[in-house]
């Protein structure tokens, strides 16, 4: 995943770790817990440490929630847009700064981006050092960003349903529009060979 592994303190070794741990759930279609189950391969030699473990549960677990902030918060970068490793590491930061107490938001931010230089583009660590601070100023702000970003997330399917919904109406109509212009050509073709006949009656 991205680039050569790099030596880290232990907490941003168990940030890299969830990342990788995240990173493999989302590739294999899986969720962590069963990757955890089953074979996985960590960069390095260190055995899994029990704090990556919990942000990378813990964030999967919340994946709905952190992709609805995201959608929110990154208003000009789909989460699907988004490169696998920048989504993931913010989807870890996101759920750090809300449920984790102990740690700094600050600290939080810088060593996520630090991982960003080191398995990212040359552009992750800008970009997710901004949504992580537009993150930051909400909830210092006391928004409610899971509440918030659900309802927008919410809105935004019923206008997808809505939309999609007059699009297949317009297309039925469309359909329905085509077949009554065939039905109608047999009876003209009928109407020409009836006068036809009548012409050769005649004559």
């Amino acid at each position: 995943m991205g680039r050569e592994h790099t030596r880290f303190g232990a907490r941003t070794n168990a940030r890299s770790q969830a990342l990788q741990l995240l990173f493999q759930a989302e590739a294999t279609n899986r969720m962590v817990v069963d990757v955890l189950a089953g074979e996985y391969a960590l960069d390095g030699d260190s055995p899994l440490d029990s704090y990556a473990e919990q942000l990378a549960v813990g964030a999967d677990a919340m994946v709905h929630q952190l992709d609805a902030i995201l959608e929110m918060t990154s208003s000009n970068w789909s989460v699907r847009r988004m490169p696998a490793v920048d989504r993931n590491l913010l989807r870890l930061a996101i759920y750090e700064l809300l449920e984790v107490d102990d740690v700094d938001t600050p600290v939080v931010i810088d060593e996520c981006v630090e991982l960003a230089k080191a398995y990212g583009t040359d552009e992750s660590s800008a970009f997710i050092n901004g949504v992580l601070g537009r993150v930051a100023s909400r909830l210092e702000a006391g928004e409610d960003i899971v509440s918030l970003a659900s309802a927008a997330a919410a809105a935004a399917e019923a206008t997808a349903a809505e939309a999609a919904a007059a699009a297949a109406l317009e297309a039925d109509a469309e359909e329905a529009e085509a077949d009554a212009e065939t039905e109608l050509e047999p009876e003209t073709d009928v109407v020409s060979d009836s006068a036809d006949t009548a012409e050769g009656v005649e004559e």
